[in-house]
């Protein structure tokens, strides 16, 4: 079976796994076992959604509307949303309060400034953001939109991946999120230069300007200012290019680590305590990215890893899991059901921590 084959049996499956806890409501019962703590929700963009017919990429991005209905159904469910400090330190004590919420955005998307921060406002809601700086110069690359216009822009691509021709036929909006899938797993397998130069060659054959797209979409550094003024904002780092840490050399992993932490305090005159993994999962951030964040001085560190926050994360606070609130399933019912922690539970085999 190829990857999209497999992506489209992954979505059947989350899909049936929701249903299965809707019309059970087994998630009730289990949350009193399994939510933990806490909880650590991802988000990436917040934008009015554009109605595109192929959006491989969707799962990054909700809708204003969803985020503040996210928001709503924490606090429904009992959850309080603090920020990250205030997180570690329930985290620190003994006292069973509420369980805490804590909201992060990853990378520093412009449409968070635009779209995301009224609506935090609005509900006085505290979040973290995680910068790239790279992102905020325009200096680095968002690989994955690059890959995904330029399918977007061809009907037909021929491009040679490690010496292998290989031929993907984008005709219509299902044959390129086909094509689209096909390509994102396979350059995934490759070193991240290899799968850089791949999607380099094949941004230059749709005449899309690489630079240019982080350019639009990210916030510069005198927005990044502006939101971190916020009383409800904790800046956080998230390297300087938005590598896969754990599939680099120990100093080219240590120097994104360190350099990004301290650019962005020099830059917004305040400490960075917290940090996120590009990507995030565990061939990006193992152990040896987990001891890095801390001896750089973070005091959390983020992971992608599925999961609750709960009493034996204070030993490994530097690999936290986290929810992520997908494009794919923008449903209150849905979001219900991962608060509960139960689905983690299943996916994580009755795991609290999930580190290795």
């Amino acid at each position: 079976m190829g990857a999209a084959g497999k992506a489209s049996v992954k979505q059947k499956l989350i899909g049936a796994g929701f249903a299965a806890f809707r019309a059970s409501g087994a998630h009730r019962f289990a949350a009193r076992w399994t939510r933990g703590r806490g909880v650590i929700a991802m988000f990436h963009h917040v934008r009015p959604w554009a109605g595109k017919s192929f959006a491989p990429n969707r799962l990054l991005e909700i809708t204003p509307e969803f985020l503040a209905i996210s928001i709503e159904t924490m606090r429904s469910d009992g959850f309080e949303i603090v920020s990250m400090d205030t997180a570690l330190e329930r985290l620190g004590t003994s006292v069973q309060d509420r369980p805490f919420a804590v909201l992060t955005f990853d990378d520093g998307y412009r449409d968070n400034f635009e779209f995301a921060l009224p609506v935090l406002r609005a509900l006085h809601a505290p979040f973290t953001l995680y910068v790239t700086t790279g992102f905020a110069d325009a200096s680095a690359r968002l690989w994955w939109v690059e890959l995904e216009e330029a399918v977007r822009a061809l009907p037909r691509i021929e491009l040679a991946i490690s010496g292998v021709n290989h031929v993907f036929d984008c005709s219509s909006a299902q044959e390129k999120l086909d094509s689209f899938n096909r390509l994102y797993w396979h350059l995934r397998t490759l070193p991240e230069d290899d799968m850089l130069m791949a999607i380099t060659n094949l941004a230059q054959k749709a005449g899309v300007e690489q630079h240019g797209l982080t350019r639009e979409l990210c916030m510069r550094w005198d927005q990044i200012a502006a939101l971190a003024a916020d009383s409800l904002c904790t800046i956080g780092a998230h390297t300087l290019t938005h590598p896969m840490l754990g599939r680099h050399k120990l100093e080219f992993a240590r120097d994104e680590i360190r350099r990004s932490k301290a650019i962005i305090e020099e830059r917004l005159s305040r400490p960075v305590r917290h940090f996120a993994y590009p990507v995030g999962d565990p061939l990006s951030a193992g152990a040896r990215e987990f001891a890095l964040a801390r001896d750089a001085g973070f005091a959390s560190a983020v992971t992608t890893r599925p999961g609750m926050v709960f009493d034996a994360h204070l030993e490994h606070l530097t690999a936290l899991p986290r929810l992520s609130v997908n494009g794919n399933w923008q449903d209150k019912v849905y979001l219900e059901v991962l608060l509960s922690g139960a689905p983690f539970a299943l996916w994580n085999r009755g795991r609290k921590l999930n580190i290795a």
